[in-house]
């Protein structure tokens, strides 16, 4: 079984999956195997802040040493739930993270979530921590950035206000969070500088050193 949730032995899907270190124990037959528990690295932030810019560079500069993985490829039909948090398509990720686990190599998830939306899930248990980076802006930066965008991509001032709030939250309460949401602004960053910037703080652990 790849699913994680799933025992090989038995079959049961757990609801909230149990894990002993580096095991995996079922709830129901009490069978054990072997399971990689790692840390799962969180890219997020504001839509313009350059999740995506920077994501598509990391692909090559951790090559061999974390998975990186774009969020929105599953925010389709199916995962659309309008619940807040939107818990089926967040858990979702986390299942297909620890999935990838397996193979002995971390996940960096590009894609805005913030720690409530992770950590009240079920599937936070097959992690061994989840570490937040956050790419914000200044507000003036945001904005232009998010009115140059193609019309397809439908940026309305409604949309763009509601970003703005979620870029300041951000910057207000991050360290508030639990964990802790760590902060690189790109507003003056050159992209070179940005993809550094993230592949310093995976490299040290999810941990930001001045």
């Amino acid at each position: 079984m790849l699913d994680p949730r799933i025992c090989p032995d038995c079959g049961d899907l757990a609801r909230v999956p149990l894990v002993e270190g580096e095991i995996r124990r079922c709830g129901r037959c009490g069978h054990r195997w072997p399971f990689h528990r790692l840390p799962l690295y969180a890219l997020t932030g504001p839509s313009g802040a350059g999740k995506s810019t920077v994501g598509s560079r990391l692909v090559s500069r951790l090559a061999g040493e974390v998975v990186v993985l774009e969020q929105d490829v599953l925010w389709t039909a199916g995962l659309r739930d309008d619940v807040d948090g939107h818990p089926a398509f967040r858990a979702t990720w986390l299942r297909m993270a620890a999935m990838i686990h397996q193979n002995g190599v971390p996940v960096l998830l590009c894609g805005t979530v913030v720690p409530p939306e992770f950590e009240r899930l079920p599937e936070r248990a097959l992690f061994s921590e989840i570490r937040y980076l956050a790419l914000v802006a200044e507000p003036e930066a945001l904005a232009e950035r998010l009115r140059g965008r193609p019309a397809w991509r439908g940026w309305d001032e409604a949309r763009i206000v509601e970003t703005l709030a979620f870029n300041d939250w951000l910057r207000r309460d991050a360290a508030a969070l639990d964990p802790p949401v760590s902060l690189f602004d790109t507003t003056g960053a050159s992209l070179d500088a940005s993809v550094e910037r993230v592949v310093t703080w995976v490299r040290r652990g999810g941990q930001v050193r001045s």
